[in-house]
């Protein structure tokens, strides 16, 4: 008899991931390089084991940020361990996020953890 192991029969909980990034880079930028930095377990996602998912993907909502605040505690209800901060909104070949300060104190105001980084 093979046994089927699930999330719901087993007493590991996957860690949620949330990933917000810059709303202007996104209207180039499907997200690719997130996902499979993400899906292989590379770079800023190095550190999480094959039970981590991703729950949520969103922008910022534009320049001041001003759609963090709101998505932040929407994924906080849903049990959200660690928002990544997308790596277009650190580099210096994208835009340089103004708003930045402002994003990191939204979610660590919300009592989340961050991750600078997402693939580069």
């Amino acid at each position: 008899m093979v046994r089927i192991i699930t999330r719901e029969n087993t007493e590991e909980k996957p860690t949620k991931i949330a990933v917000v990034r810059c709303d202007i880079v996104s209207e180039t930028c499907p997200g690719v390089g997130c996902f499979m930095a993400f899906n292989q377990r590379k770079m800023y996602f190095r550190d999480y084991d094959e039970n981590a998912e991703i729950i949520a993907f969103f922008t910022c909502g534009g320049c001041s940020g001003r759609r963090v605040y709101r998505l932040v505690r929407s994924v906080k209800k849903l049990g959200v361990d660690v928002i990544h901060l997308g790596s277009c909104m650190q580099m210096e070949d994208y835009p340089k996020c103004p708003h930045i300060d402002y994003i990191k104190k939204t979610i660590e105001d919300a009592g989340i953890r961050i991750v600078e980084g997402t693939h580069h």
